[in-house]
């Protein structure tokens, strides 16, 4: 996937400001202010991680390190169901990679990236703490348990004709 650099809309640089700002732009709060950064916009990209760290007057690096340490953090857009399957030990021992390869079978995408209609996006992670459900996927906030490759055409009609 190659890099595009975005231009920030005035109002988009204002509302970075105004977050930044909420945390009396102190440099302690830089994962707060990026939790709601993530929350408005939906993904960190390196335009508003320049405006953070100006903001709270952190270098750039420091802000890109928190980033990509943790997993919560997106700096690619994600679909508006974000779907995520636990490949933690319980969940791969009960069949999550076979979960997995019918979500990108019936979406066609990898995992990291989004469908092209912007509905879905398809992630890991390592674990939900829900191993007596194995294998998980969840799907924004909501949770699926005992997930079989025939459930993956299940839960995707849920979302199919919501808007």
């Amino acid at each position: 996937m190659t890099s595009v650099k975005l231009k920030l809309k005035d109002s988009d640089v204002q509302k970075l400001k105004e977050i930044a700002l909420s945390f009396n732009n102190e440099a302690g709060e830089l994962i707060n202010v990026l939790h709601k950064a993530q929350e408005h916009f939906g993904y960190l990209p390196a335009e508003i991680q320049e405006v953070v760290a100006e903001e709270l007057n952190i270098p750039v690096a420091k802000v890109y390190g928190v980033v990509t340490f943790y997993s919560f953090f997106t700096m690619l857009p994600r679909g508006r169901y974000p779907i995520s399957i636990c490949t933690g030990t319980a969940c791969y021992v009960r069949g999550a990679e076979k979960v997995l390869d019918e979500f990108k079978r019936i979406l066609k995408v990898p995992v990291g990236e989004t469908t092209a209609d912007g509905k879905f996006s398809i992630t890991c992670l390592r674990c939900v703490g829900a191993c007596g459900l194995a294998p998980v996927v969840m799907v924004g906030d909501k949770t699926y348990g005992r997930v079989t490759t025939d459930g993956v055409k299940e839960i995707l009609k849920e979302y199919e004709n919501e808007e």
